[in-house]
């Protein structure tokens, strides 16, 4: 029996410790693959009804702006992938811990890259270089964290990974095994990217999707590696239909259920190109043959560069693409490659941009249509023309095998027209040919989802009994290992991070625990050459080690560039000797309202200098927007770029006990300079003691009051309450009040 752990709090780290207690005994709560609840009647959030949401998480953290809206996480009707592949599944969990929180609910650990040619199970938890080595513990770490992050957040989580390789049908019992819900599984992956023997690929899979047909697994296919592979991607739009079909008749064939065949969709091109103009089509065509099947909508990443505000961009068009067509899974790709490492924030940063498009335009099939007569039309016929053309050539020739020896597959130009670049692998070569062996007429297997004759013995119709039980029918039978390498496992790791993750020591990360990764932005005004090296010099004279310039943008060839440059710094903070302001404890309305009632209480206001922006004091005014109004405080509003003299003499002309100064502009510190300009002339007038000074802007902060001799000083988020609390405050010290 599995241990149960106590549920996590949500204030406190993950404990990775615990969680790696115990593994041997552990067992996954459910298999199989979960989608979202839909209600059909829509979903009731705040003010709005939504008309294309899944239920609401119970804890969750919703987009920036979220707070304007009564706190509000709207949660896509897709369920939303974040793709994580740091090489130490220790802190991947916490990656994960952290992309529930923000809605996503397919997690996929991307298997380091030499595991396709692997041709057994390994065990242990050594670190990966570009991903995760897929293990029986890894997995059962990160399962078991799964269950404690489902149970935080309120949502069933799918935990995904590769079965691929000469490795594939070891790999498909394993993920049967310990509870793994969702999985690539594509035949022809291993055969034109990994160059394992086509016979021996397609006959593994086989194998492969009856063992993930049985627990449950769902499979999404790698057709879309064609148009991130193809020089022009977008002109190999009717090989990846005719991929996507291989692939879906060859899991249909082999015992899979349609509702577990997912495609991985992904749009063939990118701006600058004229992208709805190919991408929409394509989607159209896909989905219109394909309507049996799941669809999974990921962003094209051929042209990613390292500009993550690009990637943001392009991600949303696709977005709006899945929204005008259909998606099942919403993935989020972000370009880490391009940036050197798995960059934590940038996960979220993906799934924030899913849950931004998602629900600005929910509702939108119900606004407007497709238009499907005119060049629409004719261009998704074009497309399923090609592609049943490409499908007739391939049985002309004598079938797939034949056409991969002739390189019909990822070549760059519009079928049937060829450039000559296509992969192209023989029969008889590549990793494992010559490794299939024919079954004797009385093969016999004693487990369980197993493809193909199985000539059971006379009593005998469930295939382990004849043994007493396989292991995916008494999960008691799996032999568990815990490590083999002394050195290369996580216990090590975790000794190494342990001050980082539970003692006082903090550094910044992006990948791993205490990793020390920074990133640093610059404008640079200097060309492309010398915005780079000085960006690099910068960057080390702030004490960076190793700086690497990741992204450069040219604002002008002369004029500047912007620079993002990451290094890492070598030196760690102590908790223990930050020192944390207290907060702020707010007064009670009761007593607010009581003492702004006794004396009452007049503030005069308005943005000063040459400042024209209003919108920010008037929140803090009006009580239709919680105001210090609300709490019976009568205002002057002066207006905007008033004179600090102006703002002091309509104090006095008043009576008013406080003036509110805003200031937004902050060039040349003029917001420092007109603070300093209050304090000092409501002195030269002899009024300092009788008025209370609140100054308050985007750039100004808490601890500007000592230094300009205001009251109280506000920044971002300030209410209204906050002013008058302060207000009030500084009179109870006076004894006004």
């Amino acid at each position: 029996m599995t241990k149960k752990m106590q549920p996590l709090d949500p204030n406190k780290k993950l404990d990775i410790e615990a969680i790696l207690e115990n593994l041997e005994d552990y067992r996954p709560p459910r298999k199989g693959w979960t989608w979202r609840v839909v209600p059909e009647e829509g979903v009731d959030m705040g003010p709005f009804h939504y008309r294309d949401m899944a239920e609401p998480l119970k804890r969750s953290i919703g987009l920036p702006a979220s707070k304007y809206f009564d706190n509000i996480d709207p949660q896509p009707k897709p369920v939303v992938t974040t793709e994580i592949a740091s090489g130490r599944f220790e802190d991947d969990i916490r990656r994960m811990r952290m992309g529930a929180w923000h809605g996503a609910d397919h997690l996929m650990v991307i298997r380091h890259t030499g595991q396709s040619h692997i041709d057994g199970l390994m065990e242990g938890t050594p670190e990966g270089v570009g991903g995760v080595p897929i293990t029986r513990k890894q997995i059962r770490a990160s399962r078991k964290a799964i269950d404690l992050i489902e149970e935080e957040v309120g949502r069933p989580i799918n935990f995904h990974s590769y079965v691929s390789g000469v490795a594939g049908p070891e790999v498909a019992v394993l993920f049967a095994e310990e509870g793994i819900n969702g999985a690539h599984q594509d035949p022809q992956y291993n055969v034109l990217y990994r160059n394992i023997n086509m016979y021996r690929s397609f006959v593994d899979a086989a194998e492969a999707k009856k063992v993930m047909s049985s627990a449950g697994i769902f499979q999404i296919d790698g057709a879309h590696n064609a148009n991130a592979t193809a020089k022009a991607g977008w002109l190999v739009m009717p090989e990846l239909l005719v991929q996507h079909g291989i692939n879906c008749a060859y899991s249909v064939r082999s015992g899979m259920p349609k509702d577990l065949i997912g495609l991985s969709t992904v749009p063939p091109n990118s701006p600058p190109a004229p992208k709805f103009w190919y991408d929409l089509p394509y989607a159209v065509a896909l989905r219109e043959i394909f309507s049996d099947f799941k669809m999974r909508a990921q962003q094209n990443t051929r042209y990613i560069e390292s500009s993550i505000e690009e990637a943001i961009r392009t991600h949303t068009i696709d977005t709006i693409i899945s929204m005008l067509t259909s998606a099942d899974i919403q993935s989020t790709i972000t370009p880490d490659e391009g940036r050197n490492v798995p960059w934590h924030y940038n996960n979220i940063r993906g799934v924030q941009t899913v849950k931004q498009t998602w629900a600005a335009m929910d509702g939108l099939n119900e606004m407007i249509q497709i238009k499907r007569d005119g060049p629409l039309g004719d261009m998704v016929r074009d497309i399923k023309e090609r592609a049943v053309a490409f499908l007739e050539e391939i049985l002309e020739v004598g079938g797939y095998f034949a056409a991969v020896e002739k390189g019909f597959f990822v070549d760059s130009a519009q079928y049937p027209e060829r450039s000559g670049d296509g992969i192209a692998r023989q029969g008889d070569g590549g990793v494992a040919a010559g490794s299939i062996i024919e079954r004797d007429p009385d093969y016999l297997a004693p487990v369980c989802a197993h493809f193909g004759d199985n000539h059971l013995p006379d009593g005998i119709t469930h295939a382990c009994d004849a043994i007493g039980g396989c292991t995916l029918c008494n999960p008691d039978l799996i032999t568990y290992i815990d490590e083999f390498d002394p050195e290369d496992n996580v216990h090590k790791r975790l000794e190494k991070t342990w001050d980082y993750r539970k003692g006082n020591l903090i550094r910044p990360e992006v990948e791993w625990a205490g990793d020390g990764t920074v990133l640093v932005e610059m404008m640079i005004p200097e060309n492309e050459d010398y915005a780079r090296e000085a960006g690099l010099e910068i960057a080390r004279r702030m004490g960076l080690e190793d700086p690497q310039v990741i992204n450069l943008m040219v604002l002008h060839p002369a004029e500047g560039c912007f620079l993002e440059v990451k290094g890492q710094v070598t030196f760690d903070i102590d908790r223990r000797d930050l020192k944390i302001p207290e907060k702020v404890v707010l007064l009670s309305e009761e007593e607010i309202r009581a003492a702004v009632k006794k004396t009452n209480l007049t503030v005069v206001a308005g943005t000063v200098g040459e400042d024209e922006h209003s919108v920010g004091l008037r929140e803090i005014l009006d009580i239709k927007h919680g105001g210090i109004e609300t709490y019976g405080v009568k205002y002057h509003y002066l207006g905007t770029s008033v004179p600090i003299e102006k703002m002091v003499d309509a104090a006095i002309e008043t009576g008013s006990q406080a003036i509110l100064i805003s200031t937004i502009i902050s060039h040349g510190d003029v917001h420092r300079i007109n603070m300093r300009k209050l304090d000092e002339l409501c002195r030269e007038k002899g009024i300092r003691d009788k008025v209370v000074l609140i100054a308050g802007g985007t750039q100004v902060s808490a601890d500007m009051a000592a230094e300009t001799g205001m009251d109280a000083t506000f920044g971002r988020g300030c209410k209204g309450i906050n002013v008058v609390d302060a207000i009030v405050k500084v009179l109870k010290e006076r004894g006004v009040v």
